[in-house]
């Protein structure tokens, strides 16, 4: 047989089914070259299915020895059988050919970390001699083949991070040799298959970054070798098997990120003698964190942030000389006593010591002085977010930090003098505080990249120092009293990136220095005193998104080199005392871009703006005979105007309702008064959702036939002829144009038109919510369909949430502040997933610009709002604010938990919804609920810790915080927030616990 032809027949037989074996079988061929002659076409047809852009495969081919190709191994046993494959980092890409389950004799096959595409072949699983399969960091789909499980001197089964899906197949578990199975950052979907459990010699198994859910299998802590255990980020539920906390072979344990639950049993760290590493952050565990901690004596790493821990931290971490991260942020623990701060002084033990994050937790009293014999290996102390009060200790500049989080707590007094020693320091922040004096200590720094000091009272100059800071990329100084010039030498920040300076009390002229930060990207220097004229060397910030210098004494003209600053996406020039021509180009031709009222002499500008237009002065002799063909040109002007203007009004008339041009932005879809009567059968009775002041609510379909593919709105039609419909029309129109959030109404267009009679018509087209209002279900009809429908009490904290996450965006995420001014159960709405949306902007007042979040402004005279819910101090008509809102999310809170509107006729002249909840919580609360939560508070099995009930009071406690008389004295919706995370969590562990 001639070479040709046995090759022809070797190929033929190998794209058989079987084909390696069929060949051994048939073929005469001595001394094994047949077996030879059978690779070598294997793995040309693997490399056809190859892209091999880097030529990396170029010696594969029939000129070079099959066992010289690159990446290509032959036994030592068996030398003219391919053994070893090892193409990892080769740059390939293309599909994984299923003839490689013809090398028979492979023992490793390697093709990691390439750009393979395409599922895994099932004819792997005939590699019975397989030790090491490695195809990592790829993008292969498709589930894993089963019959990988046929493998069983499998090793190492390495398949991280491409795109499969699937369930992890129970096969697996047949291999009872594999030491490393490493499924992470898949797709991989269902349970951790129970057959995991027989892998005995198993020494490290990765399954995180998956959407693996239920139950962690407890015959995973039957394996004799597990070492690590890496579950991260799935949606695993449940408790940890108590079976896990016995394998003592465990070094870590990585469970951070699913919805565990469950207290920790407190000898759970008995059985673990060699745990070097724990990680179950961002789960759901609640109770004590238990003292046998301190029996895992070669823990190195504790990170259990984000969960719900809570009681005294345990001292005996401190006898754990080995720890380098002890991360517990997060959680409800407590400190207030001084056996409760024992701890801290037994951290100073743990001299490996590198991060310690205690944030957001409930430690009070004063800041510990033991801080300072901390472990000299400490890079990072973060306790934001506590109660801590008191002076920050003065020598802990003995430590050698890297980052200092001290923010949000209640720390006062001077900047200890020892912080200048703090040479490594490369994040700070103390923001938050009540600290005061001079900063001059930071401009030792020099290795600082991020300092944040804001809302404190530091006084004194910027120094000049800070200028030293080459490496700053965020400066963040605002809301402080600090005062004198912006430094020049704050052009020497050229890695500057977010400059926060605003209300404070700087003075002076802007350095042109400051053009030198050319990676400047926000500067905030509103609410100072700063003036003169915009130096040009600003023109420089190529990078600048946002400038915000409102509420100065800036003067001249405004500089036309802001409109040539292509990346500008805002500007805020207001209360100035600018003059001259407003640009019209660039980021001035969008006036959702930029605001500059209160500066009073500007003309020119697009038209929405309404400014005067420039005038240019002439000589007087020149106006003399300039002014009878100026007036001749008026009158024949005047005259065209009125004619065009008639007939306008004429053919108006006629018309039967094309759309006009809306108050909304462009990219609105119009929508014309017949297409509306069309979508609400002639605006028939019963598609009328509801009804109010300026008009109607009616339900609408849009262009489909079919209920199944209908686009279902809300129209309100405003009743023009009522005093102030057109206006709320207006306010609505322009408030809810430039907003976006998942907790306000969408408006999808607005209508203004004609209607069949030839009369003025206008209309806001909305989303529609299916499960109308709060009002609709607080407060049901007699005739109400849905009447069986209840609420919850976490349903209605989450409702709540809801409404505060809204009137927070408007208070503050805005280029200005927004108040809402008519905040009631009726206008906050709820969609198919019952997720809040807060509605009808008629009433909204868009606060001046450069306005802080607490400062208040004119409102119209006589406004009123809805009786009940306005604050009393808008009963004079002369104050709108934020605090007013505020004051309308409190009766709102007593209305949802009493079921009693604030009108209710029960109360007479002297007593309210307020002084009636008030007058309650002193005697018996319960007694005002709402009738459908009396079933769910009698059913409460609550043994340890707060009842439900606990959790009612801190909801009216709530609302009466929010609706107190004095309107600063009311709480800001981040307080909010904060309270009502609080009781949901709370309450969510109470529910878990009854």
């Amino acid at each position: 047989m001639q070479l040709p032809q046995v090759a022809a027949f070797v190929l033929v037989v190998l794209l058989r089914p079987g084909g390696s074996s069929a060949l051994a079988s048939s073929t005469t061929w001595s001394g094994g070259n047949s077996a030879l002659a059978a690779d070598e076409l294997t793995l040309l047809s693997v490399k056809s299915a190859l892209s091999d852009p880097a030529g990396l495969l170029a010696s594969w081919n029939a000129s070079n020895r099959l066992c010289s190709w690159r990446g290509v191994g032959c036994g030592r046993r068996h030398p003219r059988r391919v053994v070893a494959l090892l193409l990892d980092s080769f740059g390939l890409g293309g599909q994984i050919s299923p003839f490689l389950g013809n090398l028979s004799f492979l023992k490793s096959l390697d093709l990691g970390n390439n750009s393979l595409v395409g599922r895994i072949p099932w004819q792997l699983g005939r590699l019975g001699h397989l030790h090491v399969l490695n195809l990592s960091v790829n993008s292969l789909q498709g589930d894993i083949p089963t019959a990988l499980g046929r493998c069983i001197q499998l090793r190492t089964l390495s398949l991280e991070a491409n795109h499969l899906h699937g369930e992890i197949p129970s096969e697996v578990g047949s291999l009872k040799n594999l030491v490393y199975l490493n499924l992470a950052t898949n797709n991989l979907t269902g349970q951790i298959p129970t057959s995991l459990g027989n892998l005995s010699s198993i020494q490290d198994l990765y399954l995180g970054f998956n959407k693996l859910s239920g139950a962690i299998p407890s015959s995973l802590g039957e394996l004799p070798n597990l070492s690590g255990l890496f579950l991260t980020f799935n949606n695993l539920s449940g408790s940890i098997p108590h079976a896990l906390w016995n394998a003592s072979s465990l070094t870590m344990i990585s469970m951070y990120g699913n919805d565990l639950s469950g207290t920790i049993s407190p000898n759970a760290f008995d059985g673990l003698p060699h745990l070097q590493m724990l990680y179950i952050g961002k789960n759901q565990f609640h109770g004590p964190i238990p003292s046998s901690i301190a029996n895992a004596s070669k823990l190195l790493s504790l990170e259990a942030q984000r969960n719900y821990f809570s009681g005294i931290v345990p001292t005996g971490l401190g006898g754990l000389k080995g720890l380098q991260k002890l991360v517990l942020y997060s959680n409800s623990l407590e400190a207030s006593g001084p056996k409760d701060w024992i701890f801290f002084t037994a951290l100073t033990n743990c001299t490996q010591l590198q991060r310690l994050d205690l944030g957001t937790n409930q430690f009070v009293g004063e800041f510990p002085s033991s801080v300072s014999n901390l472990s000299a290996s400490l890079e990072l102390l973060d306790l934001r977010e506590n109660t801590f009060s008191g002076a920050i200790p003065e020598n802990i500049g003995n430590l050698n930090l890297e980052g200092l989080v001290l923010q949000s707590n209640n720390l006062n007094g001077l900047l200890p003098s020892s912080l200048r020693m703090l040479h490594n320091l490369q994040y700070i922040s103390l923001a938050g505080n009540n600290l005061h004096g001079d900063i001059r200590s930071f401009g030792n720094l020099t290795q600082l990249v991020y300092l944040y000091i804001g809302y404190n009272s530091f006084n004194g100059t910027i120094p000049t120092t800070l200028g030293k800071l080459g490496s700053l990329v965020e400066l963040h100084l605002s809301h402080n009293l600090l005062e004198g010039p912006v430094p020049f030498e704050i052009g020497n920040l050229k890695s500057v990136s977010i400059l926060h300076a605003e209300s404070n009390r700087l003075s002076g002229e802007l350095p042109s220095t400051l053009g030198e930060c050319q990676l400047l990207q926000n500067l905030h220097l509103q609410n100072n005193f700063l003036r003169g004229t915009l130096p040009q060397l600003l023109s420089r910030l190529k990078n600048l998104e946002i400038l915000d210098i409102s509420n100065n004494n800036f003067s001249g003209q405004i500089p036309k080199f802001l409109g040539n600053m292509s990346a500008l996406l805002y500007l805020n020039l207001s209360f100035n005392n600018f003059v001259g021509e407003l640009p019209t180009f660039s980021v001035f031709s969008n006036a959702s871009a930029f605001s500059i009222h209160g500066n009073g002499n500007l003309c020119g500008g697009i038209f929405e703006l309404h400014l005067p237009p420039c005038s240019f002065e002439l000589p007087k002799e020149k106006r003399k005979v300039l002014v009878i063909p100026l007036v001749v040109s008026l009158i024949a002007t005047i005259s065209i105007v009125l004619f065009f203007y008639s007939f306008l009004v004429w053919n108006k008339k006629r018309s039967t309702g094309s759309p006009s041009t809306t108050h909304m932005n462009k990219g609105f879809p119009q929508l014309g008064y017949c297409q509306l009567v069309k979508a609400t059968d002639g605006f028939a009775a019963s598609n009328l959702l509801g009804a109010g002041a300026f008009g109607s609510v009616y339900k609408g379909k849009l262009d489909e036939d079919s209920d199944e593919t209908a686009i279902f709105v809300a129209i309100k039609v405003l009743k023009l002829r009522i005093p102030g419909a057109s206006k709320s029309f207006v306010a609505e129109c322009d408030t809810m144009r430039n907003i976006r959030h998942r907790n306000l109404v969408r408006i999808i267009t607005a209508c203004s038109s004609i209607d069949s009679n030839g009369d003025d018509f206008k209309a806001i087209v909305f989303e529609f919510m299916p499960n109308g209002s709060i009002e609709d279900w607080i407060h049901p009809g007699t005739n109400d369909q849905s009447g069986e429908r209840q609420l919850s009490l976490p349903q209605r904290v989450d409702i709540l949430l809801d409404v505060a996450y809204a009137l927070d965006y408007l208070h503050f995420n805005g280029a200005t502040p927004i108040v809402h001014c008519d905040l009631k159960p009726s206008n906050v709405l709820l969609d198919a997933d019952m997720v809040a949306h807060v509605g009808d902007f008629g009433l909204a007042r868009i606060l001046a610009e450069g306005c802080s979040s607490f400062q208040i402004t004119t409102s119209s005279v006589g406004f009123r709002g809805t009786v009940g819910y306005a604050p009393p101090e808008y009963g004079a008509g002369s104050i709108v604010s934020i605090h007013g809102d505020v004051y309308s999310y409190g009766i709102l809170i007593l209305e949802m938990l009493t079921g009693r509107r604030p009108t209710d006729n029960s109360f007479d002249g002297s007593l309210g919804l307020r002084e009636y909840v008030e007058t309650a919580l002193n005697n018996n609360a319960m007694d005002i609920v709402h009738m459908e939560l009396h079933a769910w508070l009698e059913n409460d099995a609550t043994i340890h810790g707060p009842s439900r009930s606990d959790w009612l009071i801190s909801l009216f406690k709530l609302g009466l915080l929010c609706s107190v008389e004095t309107p600063s004295s009311r709480l800001t919706t981040k307080e909010i927030i904060k309270e009502l995370h609080g009781i949901k969590d709370g309450l969510a562990k109470t529910e878990q616990d009854s």
